[in-house]
């Protein structure tokens, strides 16, 4: 099943920076002139949205300097390799990812944790929906490539990696400290189909490699200088990070 992009699927949320609605799951594009980065990618049924999005913005396949990835799941992944062959883009992660993204193992929820959830409100029809969208195809990335460094990156953006461990090992937010915006990926959403919630949260435990360390790793974000929060999954989020972690925990604990 293909996505197709709605107007408002593509939300201006800073400086040339854009958060695009997939299947259920976002992407981001930060342009700078007729070049851009991608954060994530959506799923394998967004790859025809992911270009109209990309349209959108006054940008082509080929603007695309880089894919930087926040984890390997397919929801986020979908069209990585694709884009890596047609517009010769490097697919960056942290280096704990790389393998996930090769495949050499996955850490994706199972179908028996779904089906162990499956009485839970929204939990089947979007396990219906991610099946249509590609969430069991086998899309690894062939040639990942770790992050040169957890520094400032020379792309577009110049986005700064910040590993946040716990959703999956090498799980990174990234942060962009000229347009005040931070990346969550899954590391802190704001709403999600199995979810009853609207505003920063934490995934269903189901969907996490390790819950415990992925609170831990709120730790890594809440003090980041930014305005703005662009999650994973949901819509972004206007508020400091300080404010929307203290509202994860809360939450968490309950």
């Amino acid at each position: 099943m293909q996505k197709v992009l709605q107007e408002d699927d593509v939300v201006h949320i800073g400086y040339d920076v854009f958060q695009v609605s997939g299947s259920n799951t976002n992407w981001v594009i930060i342009k700078d002139g007729d070049s851009c980065t991608l954060v994530d990618t959506g799923y394998p049924g967004d790859h025809d949205a992911l270009l109209a999005s990309l349209d959108a913005v006054g940008l082509s396949p080929r603007s695309v300097v880089a894919v930087l990835v926040t984890h390997a799941h397919n929801d986020h992944i979908g069209s990585a390799e694709r884009l890596r062959l047609a517009c010769d883009a490097p697919v960056l992660m942290h280096h704990e990812e790389v393998p996930h993204a090769r495949r050499i193992h996955l850490n994706q929820v199972s179908t028996g944790q779904v089906l162990a959830q499956a009485w839970r409100p929204g939990v089947i029809p979007w396990a219906v929906h991610a099946l249509r969208a590609g969430g069991k195809a086998h899309v690894p990335v062939l040639a990942p490539q770790a992050l040169p460094a957890m520094d400032a990156l020379d792309l577009p953006g110049a986005p700064v990696p910040i590993h946040t461990p716990g959703h999956t090992a090498g799980h990174s937010a990234y942060h962009l400290p000229d347009r005040g915006i931070l990346i969550t990926g899954d590391a802190l959403v704001t709403a999600h189909p199995t979810s009853r919630r609207s505003g920063p949260q934490l995934l269903h435990d189901m969907f996490h490699t390790d819950r415990s360390r992925a609170l831990d790793a709120l730790e890594a974000i809440e003090l980041v200088d930014a305005e703005v929060i662009a999650p994973g999954h949901g819509p972004a989020y206007r508020g400091l990070p300080k404010e929307a972690v203290a509202l994860v925990r809360t939450r968490a604990e309950k």
